[in-house]
């Protein structure tokens, strides 16, 4: 027991050594290059508003430098015009107290050459008490520190630009009313060219708005100031009837090469950006120091797109992969629960009957099959993403028949190889590829998981890059599961060369390595940064590795692994937060520092509450879990024989299965997705059991495990 609890320790504090080297070899922000940055806010742009004859300057912007995709995600589904410009404000997200999503920014009262907001304090106090505890008049304040002025140009400007005070240095009413004298007034200008939220009052719609906000836009291009920084930025959503989408991002400037695609450390998506990025992008274009307060990381060109007018257009097939996930993802996992359901019903009856002939046979054959593609299907949603689903003629025909391509080729590969006789062997090959893939996709840039019905989408705008919540449920799983099929094939090797023991030390071996290469993708801040996997991860390999190892777990010994975790993961943490870095494992040891990781530990307990009642996702963890629970502790109370023959012939199964409940329920607490975490890791875990039990009822089944 020693040996055992000492090199998983071992390997797990190894771990947060390798994090340390990571986070600690960072190369250090470069100096800002001092300058002028102008910024026009185009509420509601999108990309399939632009054309090279309806929208020129628009156009010839996004052809001469650098673009991408905007998520205006702030506090609610949809951004609202107030909320988009309250957000450029504070760096970080925030919303109107009150009042409709299609109201329009207050007009300001003159003062001097400037303007007021009138009632700012109210926007700053009730952002201070959100969730997020966005500071509404920091980029004004913090223009205001570095010695520089702002000049705001119609409502939504003042909004972003205003001080603490609310006030701004300069102000005009309209873009009708910038020439080179104003612009040249301030390092810092904003332009609201709200056209686009008044289109239903134009007799051409929203294509004459569209051409009045790219004339609006051409006036402020003729009077810039030479070497400016120019930021184009869809800042929000339009009427909330028209729902979210990824709006317009451009820019031209240092940094910001032409033909390039715009990114951020705060996405570490080529071509994705998000609107408190906007915020960080200004105050690096002029100097000035970006406050710790700020989510957002400045704006920077990478990569190349497409020579000519596909080059142009290429960033808009983000916001139709986010608009086909967005449609397809309620009836998807409708479609997952009834089917997951039914399946679990009928696959427990096939196990329960014991006549044995052909017909049986058949129907076992079948079972086997189906619950091998069940347990494929969330593997499926990422590999589909190897293919341009997003180009296609009916995306949502792409998706759905790539899932479905992909997952008949899993099942294949699983019933084709020399291990598809065997109890385990099918489902640890489905388990396997699953583990691979996503361990392959975070190596790689987590490329699978954006627009992954099982991934995220920066429309939602809960995670950008790493690892998501039901990614690591799949992973973990998968990973045990692996693990648990590599250690009975490696006892059975032991025990037909009458080496036992040694076999048994192999098996633990190889069970902690696969779950300590998981931590380590998992919870790096280069890969999954992820903070409650690895508290999760850890009681769930420690119980498989005891198991596999024969000894008993307790109560104390489980919780003393799941604190292991814990301190783990803020240790990755605390480096993360040396280094500088902007990930939210950093500044969230920041906030524990300065004592202010209260409301994000509520946001998040609130969030994974929410979920306890998501009418989708609980019925299929109830359901799988008092399977799942029947077959580990109580199989013969079932009356399926298969489950006895599966734990007497593979009895490792259990250790993964087991392992894989404890990482479940623990991720489910600690993660802001709650039962999303549980439900997923059920439909990777339940399936493939029964895939074994199955297989266990057919002739010669028990001499191949």
């Amino acid at each position: 027991m020693r040996v055992l609890v000492l090199a998983l320790l071992t390997a797990l504090t190894a771990l947060g050594l390798v994090s340390s080297g990571a986070v600690l070899a960072s190369p250090a922000a470069a100096e800002a290059p001092q300058g002028r940055v102008v910024l026009l806010g185009v509420p509601s742009l999108r990309w399939d508003d632009l054309g090279e004859r309806t929208t020129p300057h628009l156009w010839g912007l996004a052809r001469e430098g650098a673009a991408g995709a905007q998520s205006v995600r702030a506090l609610g589904t949809v951004a609202c015009p107030i909320d988009g410009w309250l957000t450029v404000s504070a760096g970080a997200r925030a919303s109107r107290p009150s009042g409709r999503c299609d109201a329009l920014p207050p007009a300001p009262a003159p003062s001097g050459q400037g303007a007021a907001v009138v009632g700012f304090g109210s926007f700053r106090d009730s952002n201070v008490e959100s969730r997020f505890r966005a500071p509404v008049g920091l980029l004004g304040e913090t223009v205001h520190a570095a010695g520089g002025c702002t000049t705001a140009v119609g409502p939504g400007a003042t909004l972003a630009l205003a001080d603490p005070q609310g006030r701004v240095d300069v102000y005009a009413p309209s873009a009708a009313q910038v020439t080179a004298s104003t612009l040249a007034r301030c390092q810092v200008t904003a332009v609201d060219v709200d056209d686009l939220l008044r289109s239903a009052d134009l007799p051409g719609g929203r294509a004459e708005a569209a051409r009045r906000a790219d004339a609006a836009v051409g006036r402020v291009l003729a009077a810039l100031p030479a070497g400016a920084t120019v930021l184009v930025s869809g800042i929000s959503d339009g009427p909330s009837t028209a729902g979210p989408h990824l709006r317009v991002a451009l820019a031209t400037g240092p940094g910001l090469p032409a033909g390039s695609y715009l990114t951020s450390a705060s996405t570490r998506r080529e071509g994705i950006v998000i609107t408190p990025d906007v915020t960080a992008t200004m105050l690096r274009a002029i100097g000035a120091k970006i406050p710790a307060d700020m989510i957002g990381t400045p704006w920077r060109g990478e990569g190349r797109r497409p020579n000519g007018t596909a080059g142009v257009t290429d960033p808009a097939k983000h916001n139709v992969a986010a608009q086909t996930y967005k449609s397809v993802l309620p009836r998807f996992f409708l479609g997952l629960v009834i089917s997951q359901v039914a399946f679990y019903i009928v696959a427990m009856l096939v196990l329960r009957r014991r006549r044995a002939d052909d017909g049986r046979r058949r129907v076992l054959v079948a079972t086997r099959v189906v619950a091998l593609a069940c347990a494929a299907v969330p593997v499926s949603t990422y590999l589909v993403n190897l293919l341009p689903w997003w180009d296609a003629g009916s995306p949502r025909t792409a998706l759905l028949g790539g899932i479905a391509a992909f997952d008949a080729l899993i099942v294949a590969a699983a019933l084709a190889g020399p291990w598809r006789r065997s109890l385990l062997g099918p489902g640890t090959v489905v388990a396997a590829v699953t583990a691979a893939t996503v361990g392959l996709d975070l190596v790689t840039g987590t490329n699978l998981q954006q627009y992954s019905l099982m991934g995220y989408s920066p429309l939602v705008g809960g995670r950008y890059y790493g690892l998501g919540n039901i990614a690591f449920s799949v992973f973990a799983t998968s990973i045990l599961l692996t693990g648990a099929g590599l250690a009975q094939w490696l006892v059975n090797q032991g025990t037909e060369r009458g080496d036992d023991e040694r076999a048994r030390r192999r098996a633990v071996t190889g069970v902690v390595t696969l779950g300590v290469l998981a931590m380590a993708l998992d919870g790096l801040p280069l890969f999954g940064a992820d903070f409650g996997g690895v508290i999760a991860i850890v009681p769930g390999l420690a119980v498989a590795a005891l198991m596999v190892a024969g000894k008993r777990i307790s109560v104390l010994r489980l919780g003393a692994f799941c604190a292991f975790g814990g301190v783990l993961v803020l240790s990755i943490a605390f480096l993360d937060h040396l280094g500088g870095s902007s990930t939210h494992l950093g500044r969230f040891f920041g906030e524990l520092l300065e004592g202010e990781a209260g409301p994000t530990v509520e946001r998040k307990f609130s969030a994974m509450v929410k979920t306890m009642r998501n009418p989708t996702l609980t019925p299929i963890a109830a359901a799988a879990l008092v399977l799942l629970f029947m077959m580990l502790r109580r199989p013969g109370r079932m009356r399926a024989p298969a489950l006895e023959q599966v734990y007497a012939h593979a009895p490792l199964l259990r250790a993964g299965l087991m392992g894989a409940l404890a990482t479940a329920v623990v991720g489910t607490l600690v993660n802001d997705s709650g039962m999303a975490v549980l439900a997923l890791a059920l439909v990777v875990a339940v399936p493939l059991a029964l895939a074994a039990g199955a297989q266990a009822l057919q002739p010669r089944a028990a001499e191949q495990t």
